[in-house]
């Protein structure tokens, strides 16, 4: 047998071994398909920006608060108004409707600066008033905190961690965490001091207060 006639009887051994393999048996129970996350009638899903691109955020930028959210925050936090605040409105992003008619919310060296001016008006109006209130329960950033002649280094650790953890919560929507609670604590020690040296009782809160009005936390959502 010439070897042509070899390779064609072996051709044709193995296609007669594949024609008699078993057809694959179909199992209905293990065919799925693949549903959308969305329904067919959602608009499209825009792409999480790449954090590398975003200033390390997934999602959104944070966003600045506008003037009207910020004179509703600096009120209901401290009680009071800041009284420069619509004449310092447009500086701050508030539109003009002859210039400009979008607010600006982009955060800015003009806008912590003047925010800083704001937060020591209120903040220091606030603590002189909480030093005057009649009962303790009516004060503002100390509620419940009795000192004798506004000498607030006496508050013992307990007393300065909670009135702390209560300010977090009424600035920022949040509580300290262990660590910033230690720092903070030591922070208002060292205020405390200097507020008493200078027989300035006010300044102890009052500049804690300041502290938690300019943090980002509180202009930004």
């Amino acid at each position: 047998m010439s070897a042509r006639a070899v390779a064609l009887a072996l051709t044709l051994a193995t296609l007669s071994g594949c024609s008699t393999r078993p057809a694959p048996v179909e199992r209905p129970e293990l065919v799925g398909t693949l549903e959308p996350a969305a329904p067919a009638h959602h608009p499209p899903l825009a792409r999480l920006p790449d954090p590398e691109t975003n200033q390390g955020h997934v999602g959104r930028k944070p966003r600045r608060l506008t003037v009207a959210q910020l004179r509703e925050s600096i009120i209901t936090t401290t009680g009071r108004p800041w009284s420069q605040l619509d004449a310092l409105a447009s500086s701050l992003g508030q539109p003009d409707y002859a210039l400009t008619v979008s607010e600006s919310t982009e955060a800015s060296l003009v806008f912590a600066k003047f925010l800083e001016d704001g937060a020591r008006e209120v903040c220091l109006a606030t603590a002189t008033a909480d030093l005057a209130a009649a009962s303790p329960d009516a004060r503002v950033l100390t509620p419940g905190v009795t000192v004798a002649r506004g000498d607030f280094t006496t508050l013992s650790d307990a007393q300065v961690r909670a009135t702390l953890e209560g300010l977090s919560v009424r600035f920022w929507g949040q509580r300290l965490s262990d660590d910033e609670l230690a720092t903070w604590s030591q922070t208002f020690r060292a205020v405390a001091a200097r507020a008493k040296a200078v027989n300035q009782p006010a300044q102890a809160w009052g500049a804690m207060c300041v502290a938690f009005m300019t943090d980002p936390r509180f202009i930004t959502y």
